[in-house]
């Protein structure tokens, strides 16, 4: 049974595995960066290839990721002091005919610090069907998306609610203390203690829907990536349906996680919402807050319902063409249509408890493409956010010192005119973070050209108005609003 996945077969597993190197770098060392990234892709023959003459790490490759079957000497070579019975017995091997095949997903997963195993059931291409509804699913573009977009600063307690195999919490191992991680599915939980015995982690596992089993009790950082797949209420696979109908799931975690974080304490999570005709999807999330929080909501993609269909049906290893597959995409449609759903959004949201009786909540569309992960900058945002809520009024602000970062620049367009150019957009453009863009007059381009770190901003505005013979304090009403939203956004920084 897979409870039997004790510390003894972990220890011997992660000794093997140590000892074969199979672990992240030791993986694309084998396999070079082509073949590598071909196995990424879902084509594996040249990884096959580049693993043949590479011992006991290239039968590790082979089992394990490409679930070939391998001849039981070469895997008993492969994990020297693994007892293959009792691995037989934990699902981590099975038999087939004479060979051995992998019975679970067993991958190296790493970070820019160093290399974790994960532990996960086998997905639809490497079972050769579809998933059972009690399917717990590996390292996904989902979860980490979830990893990069969560902040890593150092933090005492950390819940990973909804936990799955593992992942967010083997991440919060680099900076959280102590960690509790939670979920419905008992397999779920039982391959997630796997994971954590395997990389020697001690992570308090809890049993239980949403937030029941942590009853009185606060973390100072909450990071969860739940069942948010929406459409009808149902649950046909435990790690993407919720049985709550539409964006349900989703608005439960936001409306009830604020309770359970310290005060100043931080949440991260991924969620989805529906578009409905007429309604604008920025009051439909807002709306799940409580009191006291500050939240910004980060829309990442929108998809159209019948592609969302289509992608979570392939997903689980539904052929859309199949009996099967066209009786639930109708259903699914279906429901799309009587709840006048135009599409899906999807995205991150990072939410703090806070003393003040309103936060400060901001949904912003950030669809274009960015290389940075969100996570330093969810941070660098509830900074900046709890500046603005000590030094935001227009008095302080007017007396403050700003500088433009390094990574800020001002962008401009300009077209052809009988005279020579003349610029038709200005924009400012941060180069980091999520890439953010700014429309400015040419007013707010020369202000913020004078942000050295020299003058506070009342005088700046007052040499603008001067030197553009413009009206004072007209020029400082608009002044303060735009500084303030360039704050908020990094593009200017208290001196």
């Amino acid at each position: 049974m897979l409870s039997d996945l004790s510390g003894e077969l972990a220890t011997r597993l992660r000794e093997a595995f140590q000892a074969a190197r199979y672990d992240a770098d030791g993986v694309v060392d084998v396999l070079g960066p082509q073949a590598h990234a071909a196995l990424g892709r879902g084509e594996p023959e040249a990884a096959r290839r580049a693993s043949l003459d590479s011992g006991a790490l290239g039968t590790l490759i082979r089992l394990f990721l490409l679930g070939d079957a391998e001849d039981a000497d070469a895997v008993a070579k492969a994990l020297p002091g693994v007892d293959l019975d009792v691995a037989l017995g934990a699902e981590v091997v099975r038999g087939d005919g004479d060979r051995l095949r992998a019975g679970l997903d067993i991958r190296p997963y790493g970070d820019d610090e160093g290399s974790w195993w994960v532990i996960a059931d086998l997905d639809a291409d490497q079972r050769g069907g579809p998933v059972p509804a009690d399917h717990v699913l590996g390292v996904g573009h989902a979860s980490i998306s979830l990893a990069r977009a969560t902040s890593r600063r150092p933090v005492g307690s950390l819940l990973d609610l909804g936990t799955g195999c593992g992942v967010q919490a083997l991440h919060a191992s680099r900076h959280a203390e102590s960690i509790t991680a939670t979920d419905v599915s008992e397999r779920a939980l039982a391959l997630a203690a796997g994971t954590f015995r395997l990389n020697g982690l001690d992570v308090e596992l809890r049993r239980g829907e949403w937030f029941a089993p942590l009853r009185n009790r606060r973390f100072d950082q909450v990071v969860c990536n739940p069942p948010f797949v929406v459409g009808p209420p149902r649950v046909d696979y435990v790690y993407r349906d919720s049985g709550l109908a539409g964006d349900d799931a989703s608005a439960l975690v936001v409306r009830q996680l604020p309770a359970f974080l310290t005060e100043g304490g931080v949440g991260q999570l991924l969620v989805s919402w529906v578009h409905r005709r007429g309604e604008d999807w920025a009051d439909r999330v807002t709306g799940w807050l409580p009191r006291g929080v500050d939240a910004w909501f980060v829309q990442r993609d929108v998809a159209d319902p019948a592609l969302y269909v289509g992608t979570w049906l392939r997903d689980a290893g539904v052929d859309p063409r199949s009996a099967e597959g066209r009786a639930k995409a109708g259903a699914w449609l279906d429901w799309f249509a009587e709840n006048d759903v135009e599409g899906i959004g999807f995205g991150f949201v990072t939410l703090r408890r806070t003393g003040a009786a309103h936060g400060d909540v901001v949904c912003e569309d950030l669809r274009h493409a960015y290389d940075d992960p969100l996570g330093p900058e969810s941070a660098a945002w509830l900074d900046r956010v709890a500046w603005l809520r000590a030094h935001g009024d227009a008095e302080s602000l007017l007396a403050t010192r700003f500088t433009v970062p390094d990574t800020v620049v001002l962008e401009e367009v300009s077209a052809p005119t009988d005279e020579g150019w003349e610029s038709v957009v200005r924009r400012l453009h941060r180069t980091d973070g999520p890439g953010w863009q700014q429309e400015v007059d040419a007013a707010t381009a020369a202000l913020v050209a004078g942000f050295r770190g020299v003058l506070p901003l009342a005088d700046l505005v007052a040499l603008l108005a001067y030197a553009h013979d413009l009206p004072l304090d007209a020029l400082t009403e608009a002044a303060v609003p735009i500084v303030r939203d360039m704050v908020r956004r990094g593009m200017v920084v208290p001196a």
